[in-house]
């Protein structure tokens, strides 16, 4: 984890974005079967100062042509009976009440990355 230096508070509920979290490092950890390595980096953008994060795992990454559906309520690549499908698309609407953002897509290097844009708490 790389949390930056003295983060700002968000607009969020704590219970809510601890979900979001969860969803997602489970998803990571589920996409890399249990072996690989999950990082949780955030930051402030100087240009918006909006409080970036980024999860992402030494996974697969996310088929390309998956990329645009993964928020999708019931939109799932496992198995069935392995998943609902409804876990990144509860996180979408989740940082959507906050008046936040999340975004899908892969690393350079392979893998997932999953990017949260929140709304500073400037109170």
């Amino acid at each position: 984890m790389d949390l930056g230096d003295a983060l700002p508070p968000v607009i969020a509920d704590e219970r809510r974005l601890a979900q979001v979290f969860l969803n997602l490092l489970l998803n990571a950890a589920d996409a890399m079967g249990g072996r690989g390595r999950v990082s949780v980096t955030a930051a402030v953008d100087p240009e918006t100062g909006r409080v970036k994060v980024r999860v992402a795992d030494t996974g697969p990454g996310i088929p390309a042509e998956d990329l645009g559906r993964v928020f999708e309520p019931f939109f799932t690549t496992k198995e069935p009976g392995q998943g609902t499908g409804l876990g990144l698309a509860v996180c979408h609407g989740i940082l959507a009440s906050f008046g936040g953002a999340i975004s899908a897509g892969n690393g350079a290097g392979g893998g997932a990355e999953l990017a949260l844009d929140l709304r500073r708490f400037t109170g």
